[in-house]
């Protein structure tokens, strides 16, 4: 029964100080969007060894969206005063701002798509599939910890 409890004991404080790693951890939204955008194009240009010029299209694209999310944000945070949550957003202000992100994001896959080579495009497709997946997966546990966290 000792060893039980202490078991359990262990589990929980090894657990509690992963999630405050986490936490602790500085998030992209932190970085300038010169910062967010060399980043992004050194971790890319790891995954698919670009060339010097693939690298400098690849950081020009990264910079412009990086400035457009930015001010998109900054403008969300400022109007999002009176509005608390997404939740509160109409209809037609979620249908509008989930038509600006595909129309960005068709827009960066076709820009890709003439900056990569084909071998590299593909790779670039996978890595992308990928980090949706765990993206998803990271938003359903928050959720769980949200929830369970209400019912307590």
């Amino acid at each position: 029964m000792k060893k039980l409890a202490l078991m359990t004991l262990v589990f929980i404080t090894s657990f509690a100080q992963a999630q405050e790693k986490m936490q602790s951890k500085q998030k992209m939204q932190d970085y300038t969007p010169e910062e967010m955008a060399q980043v992004q194009t050194k971790q890319l240009t790891l995954d698919l060894d670009l060339t010097e010029a693939q690298q400098k299209q690849v950081e020009t694209l990264f910079l412009e969206n990086a400035k457009t999310r930015k001010a998109k944000m900054e403008q969300r945070n400022l109007s999002g005063a009176e509005k608390s949550s997404r939740e509160s957003l109409s209809k037609d202000e979620k249908l509008k701002m989930k038509n600006e992100s595909l129309d960005q994001q068709i827009e960066m896959k076709a820009e890709m798509k003439e900056i990569l080579n084909q071998e590299q495009y593909a790779k670039y497709e996978k890595l992308r599939e990928e980090r949706k997946g765990n993206h998803q997966m990271k938003m359903q546990q928050k959720k769980r910890a949200k929830l369970s966290e209400q019912k307590e």
